[in-house]
This record gives C-alpha cells, structure tokens and sequence, in this order.
C-alpha cells in the first residue's frame, strides 16, 4: 500500500532503460552535472580529457576552453564599468558624499605632493646658488691671499731698498 496515495493501475513496474556504462577518466571522475554559480562550464559543452590529443600542452588545452557564466567568471564586466545593480558609472553612487569625499582628499594630497616636489627642487636649487657663492667667496679669499702676498714682497723691497737713504745726515 503506498504512503501518498493510491495507485490504481496495478501494473508491475517497468524495468529502467539499460544505458551503456559510463566511463570516466582522471579528469572526468563524475558525470556531468547541473551548473552552480560557480561553474565555469555550460551544460551543453562535452567535457574532454586533457590529453585526448598529443600535439596539446596544457596551456593551450586550456586556452580552448570557453568560459561559463559563473560568478567568478572572466567574462564579467569589471567593476569599473559597473557601480552597484549593474548600471553604468553615471549611477546614484557616482555622488556619495564618501566617494566624493575620498575623491576630495585624493585631489589634495595630488596638490600637497606637487607642493612638495616643488618646494624640494627651489630647497635644491638654494643650496646649488649657496654652495657656488661660497666657492666664489673661496676663491676671491685665494686670490686676495696671493695680492697679499704679493703686496708684501714688493714692500719688503721697498724698504731693502730704503735702507740706503739717510747717511748723510
């Protein structure tokens, strides 16, 4: 007596359908089975073991294969095109105060860096002018030096040479 209901045809059960055994290989352990939002495969696509054909690497074994549309997907649309709900970046999440507000504190911190860089190259540029004008100092100091030393032999030579004056006197 069935549990659900009764069954008033009281004709024997027909045997299932005889199918040939499947085989399966290494890469085909489990029958085909309905796609999730993980799968990568469409149900239409065969599966085909790796190695059917010799003149096929693994790379290009799966570079041939087509991609499913599952979630993680590379087919996808990437998240620059899309903002929430899938529609385009003209979207209500384009005017967030913390879309804007992040975008704002990008912009200043852009103008801070190039503040920056330009402070940096007129810091450099004052020590460039700092450090020639004391080279130019060092050598008006040499020069000074040897006018000095100069100066000072021709006046020992003046006085050797008025050592002579006021004998007679």
């Amino acid at each position: 007596m069935p549990l659900f209901g009764s069954n008033k045809n009281k004709s024997p059960p027909s045997p299932p359908p005889q199918q040939a055994p499947q085989q399966y290989d290494n890469y085909d352990s489990q029958p085909n089975r309905k796609g999730s939002i993980f799968s990568r495969r469409s149900a239409e696509q065969p599966r085909q073991a790796p190695y059917d054909d010799p003149a096929m690497h693994p790379a290009d074994q799966q570079s041939t294969r087509s991609g499913g549309g599952g979630l993680f997907s590379r087919n996808r649309r990437s998240s620059d095109d899309m903002s929430y709900g899938g529609s385009t970046r003209s979207g209500a999440f384009t005017q967030d105060h913390s879309i804007t507000g992040a975008r704002d504190k990008v912009f200043q911190a852009e103008a801070a860096e190039r503040a920056a860089d330009q402070a940096l190259a007129a810091a450099r540029g004052a020590v460039r002018e700092a450090r020639d004008h004391v080279r130019m100092l060092e050598r008006e100091a040499v020069e000074e030096a040897r006018r000095a030393k100069i100066k000072s032999e021709e006046a020992k030579h003046v006085s050797k040479s008025a050592r002579g004056l006021g004998r007679h006197g």
